[in-house]
């Protein structure tokens, strides 16, 4: 609740690929570009400002004196006739320095992720973690205290209209009820995060910005070699995943024992609380039911051969193969352009397929170009993959990305794009009532994406560049869809297994290599190295269980669009109510306003149509 993390995309959906590296250089036209750097002076001036020194020392201030006037007197003030307004002003106090909090470690992990590698900048990272955890332990209290008032006593002081404001939140802490431990044990597990799955985190995230791969004779970070698998020239897209696959397997050591202790980490606070499934705690935060994501797992895997097979037979056969190479999975497909696609290109195809929806959606997403919200560039030690930080809401979000001028960029864009306008009108709900589950925020990304690829699709008349949209389009479906649902299998797998003992690289290699082959179906041949393409995902790392949260949002947005297909009129309005309510309402409360159903059996069924109904249209093309 106190600390914010970015919500960043599976690196998997924009994977990067390849290119001969002197001409490659020469070609990379948007790398040339003033592509934007974010302005984060809007939370604070520098790393060494006065202002964040005096925020810190307020905040411990605050927070000790919040401790002292409610510690151990929330139950007492619970009975008396004023309770509402008594509880009210509490959380008021709360929210405020939730806010200030939040600002502090906004800054710090923004600050960090511009440069992972910079050991002034991870020292300032650490150190304001250790103070804000330090702060954060004095109002701990509150929500287990929260928790231990009686039902009839808090549903009575719930009349009065400014506690009700804060039901969202209450009913949201209530939900943690059921697995809250003694106060010193929830006190013991927040200090010690810090030296647990925190510092975890931040090892693999400096170990991952800090690995070096050749390809033809240059040396690269992550992101850059990702891209160069999506390179038109085989070559280049071979020798960059053998470069991946080479400095993987000689960091094997590090990500498997990061990943080993973390999933013991998991388990012990798993089984401390009495979480009976290890996703428990992900649907609990994200107030989705187990039974919606095992149907969402059962219908996405049971729609391989539709899904994933398929297609992959399809693009097989565009390359003149019977099995496509690893490699060749996100290759561009043959005889299309590979045009760099320039920035401003980008900013103004998303701008216009966000204004044909709604002017007011493309009025809030300009604010992130024009006022430098957005950091662009690929840079050495920056974070990989992208993603929107919510920030506070007296503040705005940021958007990450490692732009290099494909047309899954833009897509990325388009989607970073979504989470930020969703966190804008969010924002009115207050710190503590703003975030949203992670199912339903992937649903404004997602939509983001949507909108624009459609957009541009009617824009195009050549049937071969109709085409490689449609292809590009279904490959991001399937990556969102299928791959990341596999993920989540291989996730289930290995912290299954861990509660046996340590998992050897080896068979973490194993595990995925079974996901991925079941997942994308034998038209894929995977090459030796491969099985070692697990270490990167770094949502395994700091979000267990997080990416099924994307295969929920696209199947979702797929059954949204088609409310919005057949019935324009309303719908944008109704669509940014829905963003509005932030963390105030549950999926089912939002969807109800478009006729939707989660829990319908076939509900899922009907977002992977789509999916469907686009690989069909590629098979009539090649017909």
């Amino acid at each position: 609740m106190l600390t914010r993390s970015p919500r960043s995309r599976p690196k998997s959906k924009t994977p990067a690929p390849a290119r001969r590296a002197a001409p490659a250089a020469k070609r990379r036209a948007p790398a040339r570009e003033a592509l934007p750097e974010w302005n984060l002076k809007d939370l604070y001036p520098a790393i060494d400002a006065p202002e964040i020194r005096r925020d810190l020392d307020r905040a411990r201030t605050e927070a000790v004196a919040f401790e002292a006037d409610y510690k151990g007197k929330l139950a007492d003030l619970a009975r008396r006739p004023d309770a509402g307004s008594l509880l009210a002003e509490a959380i008021k106090r709360l929210e405020v320095l939730d806010d200030l909090v939040g600002r502090l470690m906004s800054f710090a992990s923004l600050v960090h992720a511009g440069d992972t590698t910079d050991p002034a900048r991870a020292k300032f990272y650490g150190d304001v973690q250790d103070e804000i955890t330090a702060v954060s332990l004095h109002l701990l209290f509150f929500t287990l205290e929260l928790n231990q008032i009686d039902d009839s006593l808090l549903e009575a002081a719930m009349a009065d209209p400014e506690l009700r404001h804060y039901r969202p939140f209450v009913d949201v802490v209530r939900l943690e009820k059921p697995y809250q431990l003694e106060d010193r044990v929830e006190q013991l597990f927040h200090e010690k995060s810090v030296t647990a799955f925190s510092a975890w985190n931040r090892l693999f995230d400096e170990t991952i910005a800090g690995l070096r791969f050749k390809v033809a004779g240059k040396t690269l970070p992550l992101e850059p070699t990702l891209n160069l698998m999506q390179d038109k020239d085989e070559r280049i897209r071979k020798a960059a995943a053998g470069a991946l696959a080479q400095t993987f397997k000689q960091n094997l050591r590090t990500f498997t024992l990061i990943t080993n202790t973390l999933a013991k980490d998991k388990e012990i606070s798993d089984r401390w609380r009495g979480f009976a499934d290890i996703a428990d705690s992900r649907h609990l935060a994200n107030r989705v039911e187990r039974e919606i994501v095992d149907a969402l797992v059962t219908a996405v895997r049971t729609a391989h051969p539709r899904l994933s097979h398929r297609y992959y037979a399809l693009k097989a056969r565009w390359f003149g193969k019977r099995r496509l190479a690893h490699w060749d999975r996100n290759a561009p497909l043959p005889q299309t352009s590979g045009r760099p696609i320039p920035w401003e290109e980008a900013r103004e195809s998303v701008l216009a397929a966000y204004g044909a929806f709604s002017p007011r959606m493309a009025e809030i997403a300009e604010r992130f170009f024009t006022n430098r919200w957005i950091d662009a560039p690929v840079r050495p030690g920056k974070a990989p993959g992208a993603f929107s930080h919510p920030t506070v809401p007296s503040a705005h979000p940021y958007v990450l990305l490692n732009y290099q001028g494909k047309q899954r960029d833009v897509m990325t864009l388009a989607h970073e794009l979504g989470h930020g306008v969703h966190q804008v009108l969010a924002a009115a709900n207050g710190p503590l009532m703003a975030p949203t589950p992670l199912t339903l925020a992937e649903t404004a990304s997602v939509f983001g994406e949507m909108l624009t690829f459609q957009r541009l699709l009617a824009d195009t008349k050549d049937k071969k560049r109709r085409r490689a949209m449609l292809a590009s389009k279904v490959e991001d479906m399937l990556n969102t869809v299928v791959r990341q649902i596999a993920f989540y299998t291989f996730e289930r797998m290995v912290h299954t297994e861990r509660r046996e003992g340590e998992l050897t690289a080896d068979r973490i290699g194993e595990i995925w290599m079974e996901v991925q082959g079941d997942s994308l179906g034998p038209a894929i041949e995977f090459k030796p190295g491969y099985e070692t393409f697990w270490c990167y995902i770094g949502h395994f790392i700091r979000s267990p269980f997080y990416v099924y949260a994307y295969a929920f949002g696209d199947c979702l947005v797929n059954a949204l669009y088609a409310v919005y297909e057949n019935a324009h009129e309303g719908f944008a309005e109704r669509y940014l109510a829905m963003l509005a309510a932030g963390g105030t309402k549950t999926h089912a409360e939002l969807l109800a306003p478009f006729g939707l159903d989660a829990r319908d059996p076939g509900f899922w069924q009907g977002g992977l149509g789509l999916i469907e109904r686009m690989i069909e249209e590629l098979e009539e093309m090649e017909a």
